[in-house]
C-alpha cells in the first residue's frame, strides 16, 4: 500500500498540467522573460510562452485586459504574474483537474493562494474596469479577441469584486483558493517570491500532496 501512495504523491510534484501551451516535462529554461524569470531553473513553460505572457492579446490567449479601457500597469502586473505562475509551475499538481474543454485537458482549481499576493492584487487592481466577474467564459469573441457581451457594464474591480476572496476565487472560476496562510508559511503558494531564496511552492506542493 506504501508504494502504491508513494506512486500517487510522487505524480503530483513537479509536473506541467496537459494544457495548451505547457510542456510535458518541467526542466530548466534560461531565457525565460521578464516577471517569469522565477522559473528559469524548473519550469513547464518555453521562453516563448514567458515572452508572450507579457504581450497585450498575445497568441496564448488572444485574450485582451484593456476590454474596458486601459489596465492600469501596477495592475496589469499580476496578471502577468498569474499567467507566469500558470503557465510556468511545476508545483501545482495537488490542484490539477480534468477541464472539458477543447483548447486544454487539465486546469488547477482551488490552489492555496497566500494571503498577502491575494491582497496585493485586489489592491493594485480596485481601480482597474472590467464588465464581468468569470473571465474564462461569457464573452464576445467575434472580432477574435475577447470583448464583453452585449448589456454588459464596465466598472471598477472594487464593484465588482468587493474583496480580495472575490477577486481571487472568482475571476478564473474557481482556480485559486483565497486562505489566510502567509507567505512563507508552506501553507499556500505564491504568486511572488525570490527566485534566490529557492522556489518555496515545492514545499507546499509536497504538503498538500
Amino acid at each position: 500500500a506504501t508504494a502504491a501512495v508513494t506512486v500517487t504523491q510522487d505524480s503530483l510534484l513537479n509536473v506541467c498540467m496537459d494544457a495548451k501551451h505547457h510542456k510535458t516535462e518541467p526542466g530548466p529554461e534560461g531565457q525565460l522573460y521578464g516577471q517569469c524569470v522565477l522559473w528559469k531553473d524548473n519550469a513547464c513553460c518555453t521562453a516563448n510562452t514567458s515572452v508572450e505572457a507579457h504581450q497585450d492579446q498575445s497568441y496564448l490567449y488572444r485574450f485582451n485586459w484593456d476590454h474596458c479601457g486601459a489596465m492600469p500597469e501596477k495592475c496589469k502586473r499580476h496578471f502577468i504574474q498569474d499567467t507566469c505562475l500558470y503557465e510556468c509551475s511545476p508545483n501545482l499538481g495537488p490542484w490539477i483537474d480534468q477541464a472539458d474543454t477543447s483548447w486544454r485537458k487539465e486546469r488547477i482549481r482551488d490552489v492555496p493562494l497566500c494571503q498577502e499576493d491575494c491582497e496585493q492584487w485586489w489592491e493594485d487592481c480596485q481601480d482597474a474596469v472590467t464588465c464581468k466577474v468569470n473571465w474564462h467564459k461569457g464573452w464576445n469573441w467575434t472580432t477574435g479577441t475577447n470583448q464583453c457581451p452585449k448589456g454588459a457594464m464596465c466598472q471598477k474591480f472594487k464593484f465588482v469584486f468587493p474583496t480580495a476572496a472575490a477577486l481571487c476565487e472568482q475571476i478564473w472560476s474557481g482556480s485559486y483558493r483565497y486562505t489566510s496562510h502567509h507567505r512563507g508559511s508552506g501553507r499556500c503558494i505564491q504568486m511572488w517570491f525570490d527566485p534566490a531564496q529557492g522556489n518555496p511552492n515545492v514545499a507546499v506542493a509536497q504538503y498538500y500532496a
